[in-house]
């Protein structure tokens, strides 16, 4: 009797089908989140890349361009792929790899060289090559100059800098190391890059403005839907007088702040008009990428909307407010000691009275700051200045500015850590572990810098109004009982339970 021998699988995993499955039907929901190499062309390109689907033999994925750059490919001509957003994965894990993609996104291996990205990480230089390689098919440097790659070819094409400024504003040593890699990586020279262009309007810099700062102005991707008048909306309530202003009126909502950056300080401001602009003034063009990696992380715009809102979108009780606010974001911050402050002094307070505080502190304390941007005047105060202004110019419970004073000291003195490659549980536990500070504020603040997507903020009275609005059952009982009753109901809304915060948070 004849046998007959079993067709071999049409692909090696379930991995590898679905995201070939993605790159067929061209789904944008996954530009940013890994990257398609074909063997047959030596190019990569982004999933919805309307190129033909190549043959599933002649495919390989690769998590980070970087990856692919190291494997010989070059970036695809069409598709662009590095020009899309970045992936939710950064947020999402929690591991040594999501750490490291954010502290490298914010500029630490150019500053600091490896060795200060290992520090971050409490690892050696040799483990954190090790599980970047092995996680993501590339190591810190590979990461650090695939950053100024996108940084580079976002400048040639997006504004009218000289290219000697766009080497420097990228983060590259010299302009032979930038004229190579933007021909290795996208095979064409930077003046080719930005002759093929096409016609946009002048987006230049010019050496004028507060203090000779440099005037500049981007667009960035932005992962579809975004909640861009929410988000804006959200730090305006919390805008600080001084530090922050936002215009919401009119169909381009707007939003500015000032900012301390590597090489001084500088400000910005976003305006969303279906597109997302981003006027830039800095002291030095250098801080480009990290100002950028920092709005991004602000305005989250990294998220996965579409994730996030197929999920909660599950809950019969929100599924009508999801539907009505797609693409909800959960807005991160610009500087984590800032946020640690906001977070303390913000803890029994509302909204409006902690802007109240916070405004007078940084007019006693903090630095002043001439900006082209109305409204704009200060700096918020470092920790160190907050430390020795605190406990004279906020008008809180003793026991309230002592935990400022504390923490801010802590911060200062390099005794307490928050930055975006802290692991969530060790920023939570090192929080707590501080007088004065409580689950909450922990939360909070890993929600808002490091940016996890599922952090449950126990205990809040406004998420209790939010929940009894979309009809979460409630027992009758005492706040205790209420709290446990919505943090059994929230265990439902994991992973995203940061952004289902945010939709009760309107709702209330």
């Amino acid at each position: 009797m004849a046998t007959t021998t079993p067709a071999p699988a049409p692909f090696p995993d379930a991995l590898f089908a679905g995201r070939y499955r993605a790159i067929a039907a061209r789904d944008t929901r996954f530009d940013g989140q890994f990257f398609t190499a074909v063997r047959t062309t030596g190019i990569y390109c982004r999933p919805s890349c309307p190129a033909r689907t190549p043959k599933p033999e002649n495919v390989t994925f690769y998590v980070t361009s970087a990856a692919a750059h190291d494997a010989g490919y070059r970036a695809c001509k069409r598709c662009l792929p590095e020009a899309t957003p970045g992936t939710p994965d950064w947020d999402l894990r929690r591991d040594v790899a999501a750490r490291a993609m954010r502290l490298v996104a914010d500029g630490v291996v150019d500053r600091d060289g490896v060795e200060g990205l290992a520090t971050r990480l409490g690892y050696s230089v040799r483990q954190v090559h090790r599980v970047l390689t092995a996680e993501l098919g590339a190591g810190p440097l590979a990461l650090a100059r695939a950053q100024r790659a996108q940084t580079a070819r976002a400048l040639i094409v997006g504004t009218d800098l000289p290219l000697s400024d766009v080497a420097f504003a990228a983060g590259f040593g010299s302009i032979r190391q930038f004229n190579d890699t933007v021909a290795e990586v996208f095979d064409v020279t930077p003046s080719t890059l930005r002759e093929r262009r096409g016609r946009r309007p002048a987006a230049g810099a010019s050496a004028t403005g507060a203090g000779d700062a440099t005037q500049l102005d981007l667009v960035l991707p932005v992962r579809a839907p975004f909640d861009a008048r929410g988000t804006l909306a959200f730090l305006a309530a919390r805008a600080v007088a001084g530090v922050e202003t936002a215009d919401l009126d009119g169909p381009a909502p707007r939003y500015a702040r000032t900012l301390r950056l590597p090489h001084g300080p500088g400000a910005f401001e976003v305006r969303w008009d279906g597109r997302l602009h981003l006027h830039l003034e800095l002291r030095s063009l250098a801080d480009v990428p990290v100002v950028v990696a920092r709005v991004r992380r602000l305005l989250d715009l990294d998220a996965d909307p579409v994730a996030v809102d197929q999920a909660l979108g599950g809950d019969p009780g929100l599924a009508p407010h999801v539907a009505a606010v797609p693409g909800i974001r959960v807005p991160g911050t610009v500087d984590p000691h800032e946020l640690v402050v906001r977070a303390i002094v913000g803890q029994q307070i509302s909204v409006a009275a902690a802007r109240t505080h916070l405004g007078r502190l940084t007019v006693a304390a903090g630095t002043p700051y001439a900006s082209r941007i109305d409204g704009l005047t200060h700096l918020f105060p470092t920790a160190a200045q907050v430390a020795g202004g605190a406990e004279e110019h906020l008008r809180l419970p003793a026991r309230s500015r002592a935990a400022v004073v504390g923490t801010a000291r802590a911060l200062a003195d390099g005794d307490l850590v928050v930055d975006v490659g802290a692991d969530p549980d060790a920023l939570r536990a090192a929080l707590v572990a501080r007088p004065g500070i409580g689950p909450w504020t922990a939360a909070y603040v890993a929600m808002r810098v490091i940016g996890d997507p599922d952090a449950w903020l126990d205990g809040d009275v406004a998420l209790l109004s939010g929940a009894a609005a979309v009809g979460v059952p409630l027992p009758d009982g005492g706040r205790p009982a209420r709290n446990r009753a919505l943090r059994d109901h929230a265990a439902r809304w994991a992973p995203w339970r940061s952004y289902a915060a945010m939709h009760l948070w309107r709702l209330a």
